[in-house]
């Protein structure tokens, strides 16, 4: 089996996304070596699962809104029924469900992992035009992730994310809520894996300076707390010195990277 012939699952959590849904399946149904989407409707009020369904999909229903972990499982639980006997697991591709005709350009992160290259990808995105916030969520998942592994990503709340089946598995269970992206990281990093931050030109609606903003980011923010609290609890943390120094901006652009734990001594940053 080649890297041309490992075949890709998208899987996409969606809450009430009917104006979106079909423009994001159809643009994730054009990224190489897809050959099964699908959309884990994690109780919408609205008409997604059937949009979706007409688009192409394959869709589970969440009759009431469990969170986005619990949709991503259900989601690699599904692709992994469809794996074919014999041949190996499909790599899975995390991707929202709002970003529209811009899903296709998650396709630089099937690349690295196909070729073995990093365990897990993770997309790096241009400014949002309209994105609201002061950058406290983000600056919280980003320090927890450096004092947990020694690395600084440069968008650790991105949900943009192609790893292997074996990483997903290592990964659960997943950190609940928001929380799910920066425990995904680092416990793949304690664990040995290998992750890389790709540049991606996507595009997904923004969070805008507004109350539903505000309690947006309140939750964001609550739940990445929660998932580092957890973390700590269980002794979690790089030695100082193994730490990353000096402003993101100076980093050498986006190289893979392994935490100092276990046998994963070398860092490529």
């Amino acid at each position: 089996m080649t890297e041309n012939d490992q075949r890709v699952a998208v899987i996409i959590p969606a809450k009430d996304e009917e104006e979106r849904i079909s423009s994001t399946i159809r643009a994730a149904r054009a990224i190489p070596r897809v050959d099964l989407v699908i959309v884990v409707d994690d109780g919408s009020g609205d008409d997604t699962q059937n949009i979706a369904r007409a688009a192409g999909a394959t869709v589970i229903r969440h009759s009431v809104n469990r969170g986005k972990a619990s949709a991503m499982e259900t989601g690699a639980s599904v692709a992994a029924m469809r794996d074919v006997a014999g041949n190996p697991a499909r790599v899975l591709l995390f991707i929202d469900a709002d970003l529209g005709d811009t899903a296709v350009e998650t396709t630089p992160l099937t690349g690295p992992v196909l070729r073995g290259e990093a365990d897990c990808t993770i997309a790096a995105l241009p400014p949002q035009a309209g994105a609201g916030g002061m950058g406290f969520v983000t600056g919280l998942g980003r320090k927890a992730i450096e004092h947990a592994t020694g690395w600084r990503p440069r968008q650790p709340l991105s949900g943009q994310r192609c790893l292997t089946r074996e990483a997903f598995d290592a990964a659960r269970p997943l950190a609940s809520g928001w929380g799910v992206e920066v425990g995904m990281t680092i416990d793949l990093l304690v664990a040995g894996f290998t992750l890389q931050e790709v540049p991606c030109d996507l595009h997904h609606r923004a969070t805008s300076n507004n109350l539903a903003g505000y309690l947006h980011r309140a939750n964001q923010y609550k739940d990445v707390r929660l998932a580092v609290d957890a973390r700590r609890l269980r002794g979690i943390r790089v030695p100082k010195h193994l730490r990353t120094r000096g402003p993101i901006e100076d980093f050498a652009p986006y190289n893979a990277f392994r935490s100092p734990f276990g046998t994963a001594s070398d860092t490529a940053q």
